[in-house]
């Protein structure tokens, strides 16, 4: 039987469904597990999937795999169900139940290197001094904002993290040309299967609610992860120090709130705090820091 295991959404959500592609597997282990996405190179190497196509370059897919074939879809969205919304349990439980599949145990996403990307890949981020890497905002090329409150990293919490490690380590940031930049910083964009590497060879790591978290996790990698309208219960990792902002200072005008509070591209009406300092404890995630231990 052919199982097409759709996912709708960012390379993040993809890198955390790797951990239902094995779930899927283990209950349907005869099956062939096609995964349709935004990001198939997400999906190389993973002896859970059996292909990876990317939409819009999937030429032939019905006559291949739909078309007098025994076949079986997954394509409903998670993030509406009602478990999701109650922010309770992780997304991949979530998930898996949703079809009717055996919730994992370890939600730890899996990426897959070979050898050769390792060698290759690394050759480009060559340092005399141990890498910091830093990933501060999110969200899709060309949003009306460039800064999210309710999703990146304070410019306040950059600033002095920079001032702090700036002595010591080459501060890599993970950006594209449209988002902030910050001085005493090298900045990168690259392919994915390039960063993914990147974070692997990183010394330590400063995340937001990305994929620079996920791929984290995947490779074992334990960050300091900020984390402020999302909650790590949902979409975080135990290998990660996950710190949460403060309590607000403000009570927050939510009349355009629908099935979640905050709207994670930072509405500016929502803002439940009088400034962005209000957020960290800057301290607390300088020491986290210090203390995170290379996996």
């Amino acid at each position: 039987m052919n199982i097409i295991f759709q996912i709708n959404g960012g390379i993040g959500k993809c890198i955390l469904a790797t951990s239902v592609c094995e779930a899927i597997k283990v209950q349907h282990p005869d099956s062939q597990l096609i995964v349709m996405s935004g990001y198939p190179e997400v999906f190389l190497n993973n002896s859970f999937v059996d292909r990876s196509f990317a939409f819009g370059q999937a030429q032939y897919f019905y006559q291949d795999f739909i078309e007098n074939k025994e076949f079986k879809v997954f394509a409903h969205d998670p993030y509406l169900q009602t478990e999701h919304l109650m922010q309770k349990e992780h997304l991949s439980k979530t998930w898996t139940e949703m079809y009717n599949l055996e919730a994992p145990e370890d939600v730890t996403p899996k990426i897959y290197i070979t050898e050769r990307e390792k060698t290759f890949f690394s050759s480009k981020f060559n340092s005399d001094v141990p890498i910091l890497l830093i990933q501060t905002n999110g969200g899709a090329q060309g949003q009306e904002l460039r800064y999210s409150w309710a999703r990146d990293i304070p410019t306040n919490v950059v600033q002095a993290v920079i001032e702090e490690f700036k002595n010591t380590h080459n501060i890599v940031h993970i950006r594209r040309e449209d988002q902030i930049g910050y001085e005493f910083t090298t900045p990168v964009t690259d392919n994915f299967r390039a960063l993914a590497v990147l974070v692997s060879i990183s010394d330590k790591r400063l995340l937001m609610d990305s994929f620079g978290q996920h791929t984290a996790a995947a490779l074992n990698k334990p960050s300091t992860v900020l984390w402020i309208a999302n909650t790590p219960v949902v979409f975080g990792y135990n290998v990660h120090d996950n710190i949460l902002a403060n309590p607000f200072t403000k009570k927050p005008e939510l009349r355009n709130a629908y099935f979640q509070k905050f709207d994670i591209s930072g509405n500016l009406l929502e803002f439940p705090y009088n400034n962005e300092s209000e957020i960290f404890n800057v301290d607390a995630v300088i020491n986290s820091l210090k203390n995170q231990k290379n996996g």
